[in-house]
């Protein structure tokens, strides 16, 4: 009998690097797909295909999906300016949803038999990655030997050394997860509520001190010119962003949430690029958008940052509510202009022809020039008429 095909979701990490060995080891043709969404160097993309057949895969593939994840969710939640409870850039977990389904497009290709990854059974990621195959890769197995076994970090690292692989899995004060939209930082002093992160636990640290100007040009929401610098493709733009905002540590924060699971949640991250973009996409926004457009806008994307982070990206309601913020878009042209400082940042304006706040009719708190003193005074007393009509009735209901 043909051996049965695996595909295993491959990080590089302690759980997949034991996944694929024990799986090769059961009998298994494995195969180790690293689904890139943009937080992989070359270096680490290269290590892991070395690795994956030091493991026993016989086939190791790269899917580079970053642009996919652009186009599919990006866009959407600058778009949006979608931060989750006000805080969080919704990173590596919305790029979750796109590895997935990367691997079970490619598990489909080769007609595999089963999918593995390495989630454990206390998170939200093994819900991402099930979801996303059950409805993408019906009638292929799901194997999940660290969750299902419940298996100890030490346990693997023992399986695997005694298999003659040796590589250094130590247990680290914080974890780190590394993607194109922010850095997420675990553990550490987060686990304790009362404490915040020390500077040590960071990535990225300031390697500039003098204040500087960034301007960032959109049209039709999207992210055309940094600095000046013209860009095509905009995962470029937003890498230029992060270079420029991680030299000064912009975009340090922790953020409490609920989980899919049910249970509090609490994950610590760098984010520099989303922090900037988002803040300079609201500010031109501002200016551009009518009082409706933004209010209407908002709710939709607070429930379409709340979709794509509880795993429901492939809900039917997910591109009508793309499309309602696509629409939105379509007089946000202009540059928003941010002032730089270690830390932190500050918003200084926008340039752009179609800023509503240019209108002939008046400049606030000046002059008028779209109505008369008289006719001011009549809206005052219309607009006044409910209150009027309440406190007359009820003279004696103190505010």
């Amino acid at each position: 009998m043909s051996k049965k095909k695996v595909v295993v979701a491959f990080s590089g990490g302690l759980d997949t690097s034991y996944t694929v060995m024990k799986l090769t080891q059961d009998g298994y043709e494995v195969y180790a797909a690293c689904a890139n969404t943009g937080g992989f160097s070359p270096e680490q993309l290269k290590k892991n295909e070395e690795n994956a057949y030091k493991l026993g895969a016989v086939q190791y593939v790269t899917l580079d999906v970053t642009q996919e994840y652009y186009e599919k969710s990006l866009k959407y939640m600058i778009f949006g300016n979608v931060m989750r409870n006000n805080c969080y850039p919704i990173s590596v977990s919305s790029e979750r949803i796109f590895q997935a389904i990367a691997i079970a497009r490619y598990a489909r290709e080769i007609g595999a038999d089963a999918i593995a990854h390495g989630s454990t059974g206390a998170g939200n990621d093994q819900i991402r990655f099930d979801m996303t195959f059950l409805v993408l890769a019906p009638g292929i197995e799901i194997i999940t030997l660290t969750r299902d076994h419940a298996l100890s970090r030490q346990e693997e690292v023992d399986y695997l050394n005694e298999h003659g692989f040796f590589a250094d899995f130590t247990k680290l004060k914080y974890s780190y997860n590394v993607g194109i939209w922010g850095t997420s930082v675990c553990g550490g002093e987060l686990l304790d509520p009362a404490q915040g992160l020390p500077e040590e636990a960071y990535l990225k640290h300031v390697t500039r001190t003098e204040e500087s100007l960034l301007k960032i040009r959109f049209e039709k929401g999207e992210i055309v010119a940094v600095n000046d610098e013209e860009f095509t493709d905009k995962v470029a733009a937003i890498q230029k962003i992060e270079e420029i905002g991680a030299s000064y540590a912009i975009g340090r924060d922790a953020n409490v949430g609920d989980t899919i699971i049910g249970i509090k949640g609490r994950v610590g991250f760098e984010a520099a690029a989303p922090k900037l973009i988002i803040e300079a996409h609201r500010l031109l926004e501002k200016s551009t958008l009518s009082k409706w457009q933004q209010y209407w806008k908002d709710q939709v994307a607070n429930w379409y940052g709340m979709f794509l982070h509880e795993s429901q990206y492939l809900e039917p309601v997910m591109p009508d509510m793309e499309a309602m913020l696509t629409s939105s878009q379509r007089n946000v042209t202009g540059t928003a202009i941010l002032k730089l400082r270690p830390y932190g940042f500050e918003t200084v304006g926008v340039d752009s022809d179609n800023d509503l706040s240019k209108s002939k009719l008046g400049e606030y708190g000046e002059i008028q020039h779209g109505w008369t003193a008289d006719e001011a005074k009549g809206f005052i007393k219309v607009l006044s008429t409910p209150l009027r009509v309440y406190y007359g009735t009820h003279p004696d209901e103190k505010r």
